[in-house]
């Protein structure tokens, strides 16, 4: 772990360090940022369950994102968060919305290179919906290839340790950190019923072969794993985790050449 990143994220959570927040600042003030990098959340508007809102994903991008801006030598921008992802799976549930991934890839790529004609050379998409990732993986790599930009993306639950292996979907761990970042959005009082709705585990197994589509052939509520296991000091603990290694890879990326790769 960083020194200063861990420091960073410490005088964050104690001071509020200041963030640069795209959508808050005017133009005159982002050209005179003179930011290394730029963070672009993107999550999913999505059931999770009866208890956490449908914004989760996004929530939780953008918190973690955040939290990395800040902890930071670098000045580093945060973008406004991207909504809708790739969740046609969670389609049976009210309130989901989702986008073909062609056009979810389209779009990521679109935004990474208008970062990057304002000088903003090195991009980090702050990843907070599963269902993205594959996506993800394919249009950084195409970026980095072809465009004058250097992308990568940085999934918050695939940096918190110990932790990664009770990620499930609305149980302890977006729930602890929506309690961390957002309880007023926790309905606390539907957490026992989700729990006892829920599935221990996501998709219905045969061997490696997962045989389910959709969310709704192994969970009736939408929720995968136990709520009831989620608090705020939890949250503080992930939020703390995935920050300190954003902001690791902040401090790697923006050393990366931003050059188009020919061949």
């Amino acid at each position: 772990m960083s020194y200063l990143c861990a420091v960073g994220s410490w005088i964050n959570r104690s001071y509020q360090s200041d963030i640069v927040n795209l959508e808050e600042y005017s133009t005159t003030d982002v050209a005179a940022t003179n930011a290394d990098c730029a963070l672009l959340p993107v999550g999913s508007t999505e059931q999770h369950g009866p208890h956490a809102p449908l914004g989760t994903d996004t929530l939780t991008a953008k918190a973690v994102a955040e939290e990395g801006a800040a902890s930071s030598d670098s000045t580093v921008i945060v973008a406004p968060a991207v909504p809708v992802g790739i969740a046609k799976e969670h389609r049976a549930f009210d309130g989901t919305l989702w986008t073909r991934p062609e056009i979810f890839r389209a779009y990521i790529r679109d935004i990474v290179n208008s970062l990057a004609s304002h000088n903003c050379e090195h991009v980090i998409v702050v990843n907070g919906h599963g269902g993205n990732t594959n996506a993800l993986k394919e249009v950084t790599a195409t970026i980095v290839r072809e465009d004058p930009v250097y992308a990568t993306a940085f999934t918050w639950f695939d940096e918190i340790d110990e932790h990664r292996s009770q990620m499930g979907h609305a149980g302890s761990i977006e729930t602890a950190l929506l309690l961390e970042t957002y309880p007023q959005l926790v309905s606390t009082d539907r957490i026992e019923a989700a729990a006892v709705d829920a599935s221990d585990q996501w998709g219905e197994w045969q061997g490696k072969v997962n045989l389910a589509v959709d969310s709704d052939e192994f969970t009736e509520n939408g929720v995968v794993g136990d709520p009831r296991e989620a608090s705020k000091s939890l949250g503080a603990e992930l939020l703390r985790l995935a920050g300190e290694s954003l902001c690791e890879l902040i401090d790697a990326v923006v050393h990366r050449s931003a050059a188009p790769r020919t061949g």
